[in-house]
């Protein structure tokens, strides 16, 4: 459940299998020959894989309209068999078309490809106009067991995703809790090791908190509903991450930067006391931790009972003051705060998911964090936010021409698949079309030359690995015709199980595959597959080569462009969350950060060009991660004042503070200035520089507060958040000011 969230993976794989195994048999009651065969399960797998919509109803359509797409395409293609130069011109047209409908959304995504790929299974199979009858009846075939497969042996509603993926949400928060533990206890030689861990297992949180927040609005009965569970979801989220960075702070001999956290590889701090000697606090905090873990992982209909309760009543009684253990360092004592916060949110989530607890056996600790939860649920009355994926689809609309994403990769694949036809025709006059896939799927969810580069040399280095397999699995089949038929069903599987993790183990299967499906179609050889990664190879680099050189959209070009978006949102977020700390009207910041959130994963996906192993300036990739973690760090300060604004309105413990508003002037101000920089909108701005938020406050005479205070913790935040857009300014190149 935790490596698979949602198990989106391999109910993926299964549908595919599925429905490819039930066009096999389907078409073997037939009589079918092994050509047709094989032409129905490819049939079957594109109609199957190609449909992402969310609800069924926008399925079952698209499915619908995919058959006369896919039966236009494969009657194109046998026509035009033996017309070689109008086939081509088509081919280029209809690879043209597919992305540029990629504008309409997921279901032009879904008809193109649908499109594309059975105009490919005609070449695969050497589709005549003889043919038509029977191939038509393939097709009906496969897209009637595609829909069995996907509505009836492998249904999957929105609602059950959504439940599915709150359960993994609980088991990576249960897997972080076990990381905090062994951070507590690791030895001096392990902590690199352990700190590495802690960051992987909190990015694995962050992710399915976004797969969550783009599920809500259809697998949720209303908008209340939904906005609850994103409150809640954010709430724990952000809590596991504060608890780790005091844990990191309680272990170091001095304040462990935030940065620490999210940079991939920094070293850890230097140890404090309480990793050199055994002492109560130290045996108390692992004790909780795993309490904690009960708590999160404990099924609702076993969280009942004296002593489930007990241990709920102790981890929130850390939130008060007279609670704490004795003895305890103030670092400690954060620790045990950061805990009983933790225990909250896990009880705030316990009630959003599976309705009222017992309780009986409150402790007026407890019940004071059941009525903060409460008056907290009353106050919801805003609607769900648009999902990534509509907001991205608004933006498209704003661009029109060239500008737009689609029409430019449509310009790009469209040249390079001319090129793909030309150079694979001199390879080989049988086999070209592999060159012309390859250029076709390695502008799949790329939008930067860069991205496409690192694409196109996993397909190969995926291709090289794959060919290799082809040969032995090839040799060990021999002429079995349906064991063969089963190894490509698990090399489908496998592939599409993997596709989200690795693009080159996607390709690899997929090379596998084809060694099997030539071994069936009695054309195997091993120059066939040879010849597999020649056409590969060529078509890589014709993707890469129309990618340069028309309308060609930089890596840089792109990233500077997200960058100034994340930045843009960091700065709306902070703004919104200072203005309610200060007393201004409530508005809904916990949308605000999911934005955030969404604009910088985009940003991270968007660097792994420059940060990759074959990336050849090194100093550029370390400066790259530095930018990308001093952002994260920053994000995650600007989540926790929303979290802590969104209070402010119903609770009776967190009150705004007119202070505030001061102390963010500053923030703003540099933000702009890094904005019109990426921008290049004013290249004379500079970065201030100056005195910490607290005693900027003081100078001005309003004081500083009391420590563990709500006040002062946000104004910890955003001194951080301070120091985090100051640092920005050095990798940006953005001249920072005299201090003031």
């Amino acid at each position: 459940m935790a490596s698979d969230p949602g198990l989106l993976r391999l109910t993926a794989g299964l549908r595919i299998v599925a429905a490819i195994g039930l066009t096999l048999a389907v078409l073997a009651l037939l009589g079918t020959d092994v050509t047709h065969m094989v032409a129905g399960a490819m049939a079957a797998m594109v109609s199957t894989f190609a449909i992402r919509e969310k609800n069924l109803r926008g399925q079952a359509i698209t499915l619908v309209w995919g058959f006369p797409v896919a039966l236009a395409a494969v009657s194109l293609g046998a026509l035009l068999h033996s017309r070689v130069i109008a086939g081509d011109l088509f081919f280029i047209a209809l690879i043209f078309g597919a992305v540029y409908f990629r504008r309409f959304g997921d279901r032009g995504t879904a008809l193109g490809l649908m499109g594309f790929q059975v105009y490919f299974v005609s070449l695969f199979v050497n589709a005549t106009t003889d043919q038509l009858p029977v191939l038509a009846g393939t097709l009906a075939v496969a897209f009637a067991c595609s829909a069995v497969a996907r509505f009836a042996l492998v249904p999957e509603t929105p609602q059950r995703v959504l439940d599915r993926l709150r359960g993994a949400f609980r088991a990576r928060l249960a897997q972080l809790v076990t990381a905090q533990t062994r951070l507590l206890d690791a030895a001096p030689e392990e902590l690199d090791d352990v700190l590495d861990d802690l960051r992987h297992h909190t990015s694995r949180l962050h992710e399915t908190a976004l797969m969550i927040q783009g599920r809500l609005e259809d697998g949720t009965r209303d908008a209340a509903t939904a906005s609850l569970i994103q409150r809640r979801i954010a709430d724990a989220e952000i809590s596991a991450e504060r608890l780790g960075m005091l844990l990191l702070n309680a272990r170091s001999a001095e304040r462990a930067d935030t940065l620490t956290l999210h940079l991939p590889h920094a070293p850890a701090p230097a140890a404090g006391k309480l990793l050199r000697h055994e002492d109560e606090s130290t045996a108390t905090l692992r004790r909780d931790l795993g309490a904690l873990h009960l708590m999160v992982v404990r099924p609702a209909d076993a969280n009942r009972g004296a002593a489930v309760a007990q241990i709920r009543n102790r981890l929130l009684g850390y939130r008060d003051e007279e609670r704490m253990p004795p003895g305890a360092t103030l670092a400690v004592q954060d620790v045990f705060r950061g805990i009983g916060e933790a225990a909250r949110a896990v009880m705030g989530l316990r009630i959003a998911l599976d309705g009222p607890q017992d309780e009986s056996d409150d402790s007026p600790a407890t019940t004071r964090s059941r009525e903060e939860l409460e008056a907290e649920d009353m106050s919801i009355t805003g609607t769900v936010a648009l999902t990534s994926t509509d907001k991205e689809a608004a933006e498209e609309d704003d661009r029109s021409g060239l500008d737009r994403p689609t029409t430019r990769a449509a310009f790009q694949v469209a040249v390079g698949s001319a090129l793909a036809i030309v150079g694979g025709e001199f390879l080989s006059s049988q086999r070209w079309y592999w060159a012309v896939l390859t250029c076709w799927v390695v502008f799949l969810n790329t939008a930067s030359t860069g991205e496409i580069v690192i694409k196109g040399y996993r397909r190969v280095l995926g291709t090289v690995l794959g060919v290799v397999a082809g040969v032995l699995l090839a040799g060990a089949v021999g002429n079995h015709t349906w064991v063969a038929f089963v190894l490509v069903l698990v090399c489908v599987f496998a592939a599409f199980f993997t596709a989200p993790l690795s693009y080159a183990l996607m390709s690899f299967f997929v090379t596998a595959m084809l060694g099997l499906l030539y071994t069936l179609l009695n054309t195997y050889s091993f120059d066939v597959l040879v010849l597999r990664i020649e056409e590969t190879a060529l078509g890589a680099a014709c993707g890469i080569i129309a990618a340069m050189l028309v309308l060609p959209v930089r890596t840089d070009s792109r990233t500077d462009e997200l960058l100034a978006t994340v930045l843009e949102r960091l700065g709306d977020v902070v703004a919104g969350a200072v203005e309610q700390l200060s007393g201004g009207p409530a508005a809904d910041l916990l949308d605000r950060a999911r934005d955030l959130d969404t604009a910088l994963d985009d940003l991270r996906a968007s660097t792994k060009p420059l940060t990759h192993a074959i990336a050849p300036q090194r100093e550029r990739r370390q400066t790259v991660r530095y930018l990308v973690a001093l952002l994260e760090t920053s994000a995650y300060h600007a989540r926790s004042l929303a979290a802590t604004a969104e209070l402010v309105p119903y609770s009776k413990h967190v009150a705004a503070d007119p202070r505030l508003g001061r102390a963010a002037r500053r923030i703003a101000h540099n933000i702009d200035v890094l904005v019109a920089q990426v921008n290049d909108e004013d290249l004379t701005g500079a970065v201030e520089s100056g005195a910490s938020i607290a005693a900027m406050l003081e100078t001005d005479g309003l004081g500083v507060p009391a420590a563990n205070t709500v006040t002062f913790r946000v104004l910890r935040h955003l001194q951080r958040l301070d120091e985090g857009i100051s640092g920005l300014a050095r990798p940006l190149g953005v001249p920072v000011g005299p201090r003031t």
